[in-house]
């Protein structure tokens, strides 16, 4: 169980870092509001923890180990470490869940690009989707089919947030647009990431990347009624609001360059309203086919993790590699530093 001061502490952390998630949860039960805060808390945490520290592969490696200490009963001394010990030994957290967001992060550390649209997807199902099924997991739900639905809404949801930051991803030399889009538009990409600008064709990727995740929102939609009744308005609301970032980009004409996409709390407001709307509809209306649709590609591996709920997992041999690869990129910077060769002591 959450100890009160750690869930306090969890609540704080999303009250501010996270506006979207923090009013969707609003309309949660509490038995799945108060560890789903928690867990948005540490996702929130190892999340910052890669993006905000200069020094991003000692922040991946101390997360590894954070996350070890979890799995063994041992977390470290502060608040959302042990709320999300609580989470795993409450709810039996597969591990191959919270490892597929290691993961995502260890590729943000590495600087890794992607090729195509599917790969962005893999990444979006890593940093994104990992997180829909553990808050699958929160509700009690471990049908396979629920969680495909719930894997697309994350993956949605990250490439609105993709879509949203082009401007201010670039501005830190970081881009997550297929880099076969830019070939195709003949944009370099260097140049583009030293100057970046609303072009015509950049303005088009984003689009592109908006309705995609628009079509994802539609198919996700279908696995709201598979949930327990009580969680359905906070997950019809996470959508909506999420969704109406791609909404407000539309109506920039897709230029997320020149400014940032943001949503009012009028809006929010009318969008938890729908959600109430539409979650009592569902008492009434018949299950729709898209439910039983096969999961993407990119997030099979994590709804076969959650539906089997396998607490003590070992890591994936594509997370061992890249960490690996982090420990060596480790040692060399220090065999810089000290002027000793990487792997003397």
């Amino acid at each position: 169980m959450i100890a009160p001061a750690d869930l306090e502490h969890c609540h704080e952390a999303i009250r501010h870092g996270s506006l979207s998630f923090h009013a969707a949860s609003k309309l949660l039960p509490a038995r799945v509001r108060d560890p789903s805060l928690a867990l948005y808390a540490f996702c929130r945490l190892a999340d910052d923890e890669v993006d905000l520290k200069a020094e991003k592969v000692e922040a991946v490696l101390r997360l590894r180990d954070r996350l070890d200490a979890v799995y063994a009963g041992r977390p470290k001394d502060a608040a959302p470490d042990r709320a999300f010990a609580a989470i795993v030994e409450d709810f039996e957290m597969p591990r191959a869940l919270p490892d597929a967001l290691l993961e995502g992060l260890a590729w943000d550390a590495e600087g890794r690009r992607y090729e195509s649209l599917s790969g962005v997807k893999d990444y979006s199902a890593r940093v994104a989707s990992a997180v829909g099924a553990m808050m699958c997991v929160l509700m009690g739900v471990r049908d396979a089919d629920a969680l495909a639905r719930a894997c697309d809404l994350g993956v949605a949801m990250q490439l609105t947030n993709i879509a949203r930051d082009v401007g201010e991803d670039a501005l830190e030399k970081r881009i997550y647009l297929p880099l076969e889009w830019l070939v195709e538009a003949g944009i370099d990409v260097n140049r583009f990431l030293e100057d970046p600008k609303p072009t015509k064709a950049v303005r088009m990727m984003v689009k592109r990347l908006v309705m995609e995740a628009n079509r994802l929102y539609m198919r996700s939609e279908a696995g709201v009624s598979a949930l327990p009744r009580r969680c359905r308005p906070g997950i019809y609301a996470a959508r909506f609001i999420y969704a109406g970032i791609g909404g407000q980009l539309t109506a920039m004409g897709y230029d997320s360059i020149s400014a940032r996409a943001r949503t009012s709390k009028l809006q929010k407001l009318g969008w938890l309203g729908q959600s109430m709307l539409l979650s009592a509809a569902t008492m009434v209306m018949p299950r729709s086919s898209v439910l039983y649709a096969k999961p993407l590609d990119e997030v099979d591996f994590l709804v076969r993790a959650a539906a089997r709920g396998e607490p003590t997992s070992s890591r994936s041999d594509t997370l061992i590699s890249v960490l690996a690869t982090l420990e060596q990129r480790r040692l060399e910077q220090r065999a810089r530093l000290t002027g000793h060769p990487a792997g003397l002591t």
